[in-house]
């Protein structure tokens, strides 16, 4: 770098500094002519700045153009005249009354910083300032230009909801609060970018995503040092994730406020960006880039079909040409009844050169898809289709068999809910075309060995890409493969390490109402409801064995056995025993005295020798009835005794 480049960033880097700690003085010409030189009010058109008198003094209106209505800044005008006369009546100019009584808007505070006031002027705010003041008001009047809310292009659902995110980061967490109206849902506000300023919330629901995730989030958008974000989300993602070479996403992009919803259930974080109607999810496996919304807008079996199918799509995506370009070169490998599979003439032009010629078509035509006007789309879809690909057959440049199959991995790639992931497996695709050409099988079998090593060994905010395979959780791997019922899913994902790891009531705890859970310390059991902790001590409850009380009766009661399952629906109210075996007897949670009965009735210590259950502990009197009760447990814990 030369010195005269050095001096420049140096004197760049001195007055962004001195920008940032200076502060409005008291004269109201010194503060004008220094923030008119810095926005360009002289230069430009879009900001302008009114000098006027309000109450004897000298003021100044900074705002603009675009960013504010009319009617706005005629009512402000309207505030302004009704504390002049204000003050002229009582001789003084109060600032703070100003403020408090005169200017009814929603957000009006004060600024003492210039960077702040320039922050929020070119954010769209309406700034005073005023002579003898060294700080400024900041009116929040701005109306932002955008669009409504609409369904997205590529997430559509047949049911559902058809609002979509847009451009607007207010509108955008107007729309995941109102699919969770959960006081602990959190939008940490942002800035990234010396020059851009842009807004970016990261949200989270601060009682179940991991502080230790959030945190690290937090931290990696801090320490994004750029000019600015010209392509919102994507620019981010790259510093987010450190961007390298790796094709496949770390994140994943919705643009529905019900799927953000859902990660966000499910312990995940958001990170919304200023000017952008993609929402990035954080942190995802590879299986989370195949789900899509229609799967839960249907019954499970339906949602478990679709997913299949998409599957099935996917793995045609990446392996049906390699196969069959294999295949087609070595046609010894072939079983007999798969022999129709093969160009019957191999044609002037090499089998492995139509493939490549055929897949860099396919992109040539999605490009000018993209770029085509849509009501020539179907114009481009009919050349595509007969000018195109009908005469390229019949003039032997390209088999029959490679159009048919490398239609079928197109669908597929289309098929893919995540547009991401369906390019990064597109290149895929071409790796283990050019592995099958020049070394045939053993290349395959190398590529896809590669493929599987570059996706076990992606992580996606130091969460493992391809779990719960690799590392392997076979109780979560149908979880994750299948779409599974929502009462079986119970639990948040593992992966996430979330706070409150339960997304339903435990079954094994009783109902919603009083659950009991415990844990055995030093050989007492520690038992609690929801908001309680201390030890409790058992073995006090030998009052309540009787004919009409307790558990100690000759056979157990229904009540009892719905309350062993966690089914039930009203009250126990105070004062009358949660075991009431007669047939008038009440259902349901568990609440003040009779919560501690329940815990004093169960045993003090764990089975020896059995793993620790906090919701399986066995009631001291249940001992003589366990063996009514096998079958139960056996289907429930898989046989092991407790």
């Amino acid at each position: 770098m030369s010195e005269a480049k050095k001096q420049e960033q140096t004197k760049k880097e001195l007055r962004q500094t001195v920008l940032s700690e200076e502060e409005l003085v008291a004269d109201l010409k010194t503060n004008i002519l220094q923030m008119n030189s810095e926005l360009g009010v002289n230069v430009g058109f879009d900001i302008a700045c009114r000098e006027m008198e309000i109450a004897g003094r000298q003021a100044a209106m900074y705002y603009v153009n675009g960013f504010t209505k009319d009617l706005d800044l005629l009512q402000i005008m309207k505030s302004l005249d009704a504390f002049e006369k204000e003050a002229k009546d009582k001789g003084a100019f109060d600032i703070d009354r100003l403020m408090d009584h005169h200017l009814f808007y929603l957000q009006v505070t004060t600024e003492a910083k210039l960077r702040q006031v320039y922050y929020h002027i070119l954010s769209g705010r309406v700034a005073f300032l005023f002579d003898g003041e060294k700080k400024a008001i900041v009116v929040e009047a701005r109306q932002m230009p955008g669009r409504q809310p609409q369904e997205p292009d590529i997430e559509r659902v047949v049911r559902g909801s058809r609002d979509g995110f847009t451009e607007t980061i207010v509108t955008n967490t107007a729309l995941i609060r109102r699919r969770v109206r959960d006081p602990r849902l959190r939008f940490k506000l942002l800035q990234v970018g010396r020059r851009s300023q842009t807004d970016v919330a990261v949200a989270y629901i601060e009682d179940i995503a991991s502080p230790e995730l959030v945190q690290e989030i937090t931290d990696r958008i801090n320490a994004v040092d750029i000019d600015g974000l010209p392509m919102a989300e994507k620019t981010l993602e790259e510093f987010l994730t450190q961007g390298d070479w790796n094709p496949y996403p770390r994140v994943r992009y919705t643009e529905r406020p019900d799927v953000a919803a859902m990660h966000l259930f499910e312990g995940h974080v958001l990170v919304l960006v200023d000017t952008s109607p993609s929402v990035m999810i954080a942190p995802v496996t590879v299986f989370h880039h195949l789900e899509h919304a229609e799967e839960y807008r249907q019954n499970a079996p339906v949602g478990v079909f679709l997913r299949m199918v998409r599957y099935a799509a996917i793995f045609a995506s990446l392996f049906i040409l390699p196969l069959w370009l294999m295949y087609a070169i070595n046609p010894a490998l072939l079983p007999t009844w798969l022999a129709f599979i093969g160009p019957k003439e191999m044609g002037s032009v090499p089998i492995v050169g139509q493939v490549l010629i055929a897949e860099v078509g396919l992109d040539m035509l999605r490009m000018a898809a993209v770029h085509t006007p849509s009501p020539l789309a179907t114009a481009l879809g009919l050349i595509a289709a007969f000018m195109i690909g009908e005469v390229a057959i019949e003039v032997g440049l390209f088999n029959p068999e490679i159009i048919l199959y490398l239609a079928v991995a197109a669908v597929g790639t289309f098929a893919t809910p995540s547009y991401e992931l369906g390019q990064a497996n597109r290149l895929i695709r071409l790796f283990l075309i050019v592995m099958v050409a020049f070394f045939g099988l053993p290349g395959l079998l190398v590529g896809i060995s590669a493929f599987l090593a570059l996706v076990m060994r992606t992580k996606s905010f130091g969460r493992p890409y391809f779990w719960p395979i690799a590392p392997t959780n076979a109780k979560m791997i149908p979880v994750a493969l299948l779409r599974a019922p929502v009462p079986a899913k119970r639990l948040r994902p593992q992966l996430l390490d979330p706070i409150d790891p339960d997304r339903l009531p435990d079954p094994y705890a009783g109902s919603a109402g009083g659950a009991t859970s415990g844990k055995a310390v030093s050989g007492k059991a520690e038992y609690g409801n929801v908001g309680e902790k201390g030890p409790r001590q058992s073995g006090a409850g030998a009052e309540n064995a009787g004919s009409g009380h307790g558990i100690g009766g000759a056979s157990e009661s229904h009540e009892v056995r719905e309350r062993r399952e966690g089914y039930g629906g009203s009250e126990v109210h105070e004062g009358q025993s949660c075991y009431d075996m007669s047939p008038g007897g009440h259902h349901g949670g568990l609440h003040g005295h009779d919560r501690r009965q329940v815990g004093e009735l169960f045993e003090e210590t764990d089975v020896a020798g059995e793993p620790d259950h906090p919701g399986l502990r066995e009631p001291l009197r249940w001992r003589k009835h366990r063996r009514g009760l096998w079958s139960w447990f056996k289907s429930k814990v898989g046989g092991s005794r407790r």
